[in-house]
C-alpha cells in the first residue's frame, strides 16, 4: 500500500488507531445496547481534527488530503462502525457539498462550525418514496419574496437529530424533472441540547447560526446497526430558506448531491474495510486462543481456509477503496472505482463478518465478543450510500458506454 500512502498517512492512521483502541473499544459495546449518541467521543474526535481532515486551513480544516481521511473512516470502523460513520456523514454528506458548490460567503459561514465538530452537518436526500430512485423527489420548494418555502420529509438521515445544518434536496420546477431538483442548506438546533450545552460540543453558540423555522427533527430509528448513529426523519414544515441559502445553481440539485454520492461511497467503501478488516482480527485471534480437541482451533484446516479467504478478500478491497480514494484525489474520472470499491468492500464486510462469528462458534452470537455487533453493522453498508444492485448499474452502464464509444 506504499504506492497510495506517505508519512503524514501513516502517522494520522496510528493516530487514529491509538484512539479507537482506546477511547473507543471499551465503550463500544454499551453504546450499541444503549444506542445512545457518543457525545464525549465526538468531543474528542472535535478536538483531535477528524472532522475537518480534508478541507483548508483557512475554514477550520487539517488542509489535509482524500486519502488521510479515507484513512480516518477506515480506522475508526475496525473498531466501530458508529463513530466512523458519524464523522463520514458529517464530512462527506454534510459539508463536502457546501465546499464544492458552495459560494465563499457559505463556506465561510458553515464550514469552519462544520471542519472544528462545533456542530455537526447531515444530508437529506432519501424519502419515503425515493430511495434508490433518487430523482422522485418529492419535496417541494416555492418560490417567494427573498426565498423559498420548503415542504416535505428526508428519511433515514443520519445526524436528523443531533445535527445543526443540513444540505437538502427540493423540487423547484417538476416539469424538468432531475433538472428542476435544487439544494438548499437548512439549519436547526442540535435534539440533545442539554448534553451539547455540558460537554461543550455539538451546539452553535448564539449568532453563530440563524435557525430555519419549520425544520424539526422526526422519530430517532431503532436500528439493527449502527446504534450509536442517529439516524431520523428530518421534517420540513412551510420552512422559509433564504436566497442566500441555495446551494449551487438552481436546477443543479441532483447532479451534485450525486456528485457527492460518489465520493461518499469510496467512504462506504472505507468504512466497509475496517469493519472486515476488525472482524478479521477479532477472529484470528480468537483462533488462535480457543481451544478444541486439545488444540487451537487456528490449527484446523476449516479455520485457516476461512482466515486465508478473510484475509484475501480485504487485500483486494483495500487496493479498490485506496485505488479509487487516489484517483478522486488526482482529479481525474473515478465514479466507476467508486461504485465498484463501496459494492466490493461492502459485500466483503458481510461475508467477513459472518465468517468471524462462525470461528467463533456460540460465542459469536452472543454479545460478549464484539463479532455479533459488527456483523450487524455490516449489513446496512449493502444498502447505504445505493444498494448493491445500484452499484451494479453504475459500474455496468460504465463498461457499456465505453463500447458505445
Amino acid at each position: 500500500m506504499d504506492r497510495y500512502f506517505d508519512e503524514n498517512h501513516l502517522m494520522i492512521r496510528d493516530m487514529v488507531r491509538d484512539f479507537a483502541e482506546n477511547e473507543i473499544a471499551p465503550v463500544a459495546g454499551e453504546l450499541d445496547r444503549s444506542g445512545e449518541f457518543p457525545w464525549e467521543n465526538v468531543k474528542k474526535m472535535g478536538e483531535l481534527g477528524l472532522f475537518g481532515i480534508p478541507w483548508p486551513e483557512e475554514l477550520g480544516g487539517a488542509g489535509m488530503d482524500g486519502i488521510a481521511y479515507m484513512i480516518v473512516i477506515h480506522e475508526l470502523a475496525r473498531v466501530d462502525a458508529s463513530h466512523a460513520i458519524t464523522v463520514s456523514a458529517h464530512t462527506t454528506l454534510g459539508s463536502s457539498p457546501i465546499v464544492n458548490f458552495g459560494t465563499p460567503e457559505q463556506k465561510e459561514r458553515f464550514i469552519p462550525l462544520l471542519a472544528s465538530g462545533t456542530v455537526l452537518g447531515g444530508f437529506g436526500l432519501t424519502e419515503p418514496g425515493a430511495g434508490s430512485d433518487a430523482g422522485g423527489t418529492q419535496t417541494t420548494a416555492t418560490k417567494v419574496d427573498g426565498g423559498w418555502i420548503l415542504n416535505g420529509s428526508k428519511i433515514f438521515i443520519t445526524h436528523a437529530g443531533v445535527g445543526e445544518i443540513f444540505v437538502v434536496t427540493a423540487q423547484t420546477d417538476k416539469e424538468k424533472g432531475t433538472k428542476g431538483i435544487t439544494s438548499f442548506i437548512v439549519s436547526k438546533p442540535t435534539t440533545d441540547l442539554e448534553k451539547a450545552r455540558e460537554i461543550g460540543i455539538g451546539h452553535a453558540q448564539d449568532g453563530q447560526l440563524c435557525y430555519t423555522e419549520g425544520v424539526r427533527a422526526g422519530k430517532k430509528e431503532d436500528k439493527m446497526g449502527w446504534r450509536a448513529s442517529d439516524t431520523r426523519e428530518l421534517v420540513l414544515e412551510n420552512a422559509f430558506v433564504p436566497d442566500k441559502n441555495v446551494l449551487g445553481e438552481v436546477g443543479m440539485g441532483f447532479v451534485n448531491f450525486m456528485k457527492t454520492l460518489d465520493a461518499g461511497r469510496i467512504g462506504i467503501g472505507a468504512l466497509s474495510l475496517g469493519l472486515a478488516e476488525g472482524a478479521f482480527e477479532q477472529a484470528r485471534a480468537y483462533a488462535l486462543e480457543r481451544q478444541q480437541f486439545g488444540k487451537p482451533i487456528a490449527d484446523f484446516q476449516g479455520i485457516q481456509f476461512m482466515l486465508a479467504d478473510m484475509a484475501t478478500e480485504i487485500e483486494a478491497a483495500k487496493h479498490l477503496v485506496y485505488h479509487a480514494a487516489w484517483l478522486k484525489e488526482q482529479g481525474r474520472p473515478y465514479t466507476r472505482e467508486a461504485s465498484m470499491a463501496k459494492l466490493f468492500a461492502s459485500e466483503t464486510a458481510m461475508r467477513v463478518t459472518t465468517r468471524a462469528v462462525q470461528v467463533h462458534g456460540g460465542y459469536g452470537y452472543t454479545r460478549e465478543y464484539p463479532v455479533e455487533r459488527m456483523m450487524r453493522d455490516a449489513k446496512i453498508c449493502e444498502i447505504g450510500e445505493g444498494t448493491s444492485e445500484i452499484q451494479r448499474l453504475v459500474i455496468a452502464r460504465s463498461l457499456l458506454r465505453e463500447l458505445a464509444h
